[in-house]
């Protein structure tokens, strides 16, 4: 059993297509009224997406619940200077409700056709480390700021704007390097179910663990996020994600109690609308039955 005891939220992501623009914010709007996060996909150099901030920011704009945050951000075509000046830039037009979802980098060929740079593994992780340290630099409020890294360097700059509320920093990383990284310097781990099989999920949250101990952290402050695809039908599956209301339940639920994620994020591939509506009804039945078994917390 692996529980961290974090409040539950449920989620949505979508996917830019610019044809979709009026779905997609109808869907957004339906999700305002029930969920908790609105997450879009960020790949740049996909010629039928829009831009993924742009349309963050069009969202936040047209809600007043849903946190919003990239499904996580292509940081080798997103300088993170830039990068923090919009997040904060978006949190501050939403009233706090906007959180950094952000990736090391894949689909090498497609940034490098784009313009940017080819990164090993370890480049990768190391760029990432670095532009964390720039974004958080960047929304400090200080002045002249200067950071010389081998992948980014800011000289003199002075930050702002200040985001409206703490930014929290979520990466999508999978290997034990990035994972060890999340432990010592990020707030949330988002990995999509299927990348990585469910079995080897435990042993990335060991990493994680163990380098927030090594760092001074509680892995308990750490949000523990998931990507989950699929369709929620009427009638029963032998596929995960793939059945009626009450086999979504059992899933859900199974990952909180045993696995330790506390944040679903549903890629829809039915209607989307609907879709929504029967994730929040999953979503309110694995919120009542998760109160029901974690232990009562005698408030004296």
């Amino acid at each position: 059993m692996r529980d961290y005891g974090r409040p539950l939220a449920f989620g949505l992501s979508l996917a830019p297509n610019a044809t979709d623009l009026d779905q997609i914010l109808q869907t957004a709007a339906a999700a305002d009224e029930s969920l908790d996060l609105i997450g879009i996909q960020d790949h740049p150099y996909q010629r039928r997406f829009l831009d993924t901030t742009t349309l963050l920011t069009t969202i936040a704009a047209r809600t007043r619940r849903l946190v919003v945050f990239h499904d996580v951000a292509c940081l080798p075509l997103r300088h993170p200077a830039m990068l923090a000046n919009e997040a904060a830039s978006i949190d501050l037009i939403s009233g706090g409700r906007f959180e950094l979802g952000l990736g090391a980098g894949a689909f090498w060929d497609a940034i490098e056709g784009m313009g940017g740079p080819r990164r090993s593994g370890s480049e990768a992780i190391a760029a990432l480390e670095e532009a964390i340290e720039v974004i958080r630099l960047m929304w400090s409020g200080e002045r002249g700021l200067r950071f010389e890294g081998e992948h980014y360097s800011i000289k003199g700059i002075h930050s702002g704007p200040v985001p409206a509320h703490e930014i929290e920093i979520w990466l999508g990383v999978y290997g034990p390097k990035a994972c060890a990284l999340l432990g010592r310097v990020a707030d949330g781990w988002l990995p999509s179910l299927g990348r990585t099989p469910l079995s080897e999920l435990a042993g990335r949250h060991d990493l994680i663990d163990e380098a927030a101990v090594e760092a001074g952290r509680d892995p308990s402050t750490i949000r523990r996020m998931l990507n989950v695809s699929g369709t929620i039908t009427d009638s029963p599956s032998g596929d995960r994600f793939g059945g009626h209301h009450g086999q979504w339940v059992e899933e859900i639920t199974d990952l909180v109690r045993s696995h330790g994620f506390d944040t679903f994020i549903f890629w829809p591939e039915g209607e989307p609308i609907e879709q929504v509506r029967r994730f929040s009804d999953v979503a309110a039945e694995v919120n009542e039955r998760v109160a029901s078994e974690r232990p009562q917390v005698d408030p004296a």
